[in-house]
């Protein structure tokens, strides 16, 4: 009996899974114009009615800027609202957005950079994370000469979501990789002289017990080993990427170098260095982070060392 209530229950959530996705769908083919018009909408519900995680951005704020007022706090958290309204509405509308209008709202920087490597048979890492529109860089793929690999996690408990973000990323002809394939796509794309650039938000949280610990923003973060081990292991250069906004979607993707010669360099010194960098550009900017994600949750195992 509870079995087929299970099943009964898993039926009505993948329908109503199928049917969120039929609406987005629906909606990603709108003009963006009107779009900011509905993120003005949920601008206010999240701001005004629904206070979305509150609780868990503002003691983020607090424990990454304590020198910084209270009203200080409330004001980046209000700023970061209008970021998310934008951001889920972006990030939606990417489904139905043609290649003129990309090329209308998104530029990149650095590109001449990543495709002298690519020239060389060089592949390369970089590192980006949560900060502005990080969707839209799936766009790069139209001009970059790498096979461009983007490490992403499952959503396991919603497939057609998975495959709606999926299929909006790998539009521009970039592969999605779930994360802990990375490596061996990489090394077979390699074997066939292909150079790749693989692409991936660094700043996600690992699990408490296979992750690599450092300090965060004043707290004890864990992240994921796999980023720092590629790279030692296959000396590719690493970059980190950088998003500027120019407007209401409109961004600049910058890419600098973050370390050369991996195998060359002192243990975590990429991880350290990434964190470093990514710490500086959210202190100047920090609304457009995503500070509703309960990023330090978890607690560092006695037995795991912190990175310093």
């Amino acid at each position: 009996m509870q079995k087929k209530k299970e099943n009964t229950v898993g039926f009505f959530e993948n329908l109503g899974n199928h049917a969120v996705v039929l609406i987005l769908k629906f909606f990603a083919l709108l003009p963006l114009s009107f779009l900011y018009l509905l993120s003005d909408f949920i601008h206010f519900l999240l701001r005004n009615v629904v206070n979305y995680r509150s609780v868990v951005i503002i003691d983020n704020l607090k424990h990454a800027f304590p020198e910084k007022s209270d009203e200080e706090i409330l004001a980046i958290r209000n700023k970061f609202y209008r970021h998310f309204a934008d951001l889920f509405i972006e990030s939606m509308k990417m489904y139905g957005m043609s290649e003129k209008e990309m090329n209308q709202r998104v530029r990149f920087k650095g590109l001449d950079m990543l495709n002298n490597y690519a020239e060389k048979g060089q592949s390369i890492i970089v590192l980006a994370y949560h900060h502005h529109n990080w969707e839209w860089a799936s766009f790069i793929q139209t001009v970059a000469k790498h096979r461009i690999l983007m490490v992403y996690n499952k959503m396991r408990k919603n497939q057609p979501m998975d495959d709606f973000l999926l299929k909006s990323r790998e539009k521009w002809g970039g592969l999605g990789v779930q994360m802990g394939r990375s490596a061996k796509v990489m090394f077979d794309l390699q074997k066939k002289n292909i150079p790749t650039l693989t692409w991936l938000a660094a700043d996600q949280s690992a699990l408490p017990d296979q992750g690599m610990w450092a300090n965060f923003f004043n707290r004890e973060a864990a992240f994921f080993a796999g980023p720092e081990k590629i790279a030692r292991k296959t000396n590719q250069p690493v970059l980190i990427q950088r998003v500027h906004r120019l407007g209401r979607g409109k961004y600049e993707y910058e890419f600098t170098l973050l370390c050369e010669e991996p195998a060359e360099a002192k243990p975590y010194e990429v991880l350290l260095s990434y964190i470093q960098k990514m710490e500086e550009v959210l202190k100047e900017e920090p609304e457009y982070y995503l500070w509703s994600h309960r990023r330090w949750k978890h607690k560092r195992p006695e037995n795991l060392p912190l990175i310093q």
